[in-house]
């Protein structure tokens, strides 16, 4: 049983795109009261005129937002830079995963599931994934 979960852009982009099966996630998560994360670069990745994404808003309601601070952000490119890779939003998504599964059971939803495994490999960590 999952107790968290980690939310990438591709699942945010799915929420605002009324995506059924996100929102069914989202909709257990809430109801079963798990902690669904989202780091606060992912926010970013997706958010684009929030006058036009009511939906995304209505999500992120229910999520707790990990913000990127100083020390995320450093972690963030060390880890790029242990993994040969650029993209440190992924790398937050790792981290906040890596973090909550020290003491949680935790899933992360992605639609970049190679990248996200192989920082996890980087980093040592063992996180569960789901393909959006």
């Amino acid at each position: 049983m999952t107790a968290a979960i980690v939310l990438d852009a591709g699942a945010l982009i799915a929420l605002d795109r009324n995506d059924r099966r996100m929102w069914a996630v989202l909709r257990v998560a809430t109801d079963e009261d798990k902690l669904v994360y989202v780091p606060a670069g992912v926010i970013a990745q997706a958010w684009r005129d929030g006058s036009r994404q009511a939906l995304l808003s209505r999500a992120l309601r229910h999520c707790d937002e990990v913000p990127l601070d100083g020390v995320l952000a450093r972690a963030a490119g060390l880890l790029c830079g242990q993994a040969g890779t650029a993209d440190v939003i992924d790398a937050s998504v790792v981290l906040t995963a890596s973090t909550v599964a020290r003491s949680e059971d935790t899933l992360v939803f992605t639609s970049d599931p190679n990248d996200i495994a192989h920082l996890a490999d980087t980093l040592g960590v063992r996180i569960r994934l789901e393909l959006i």
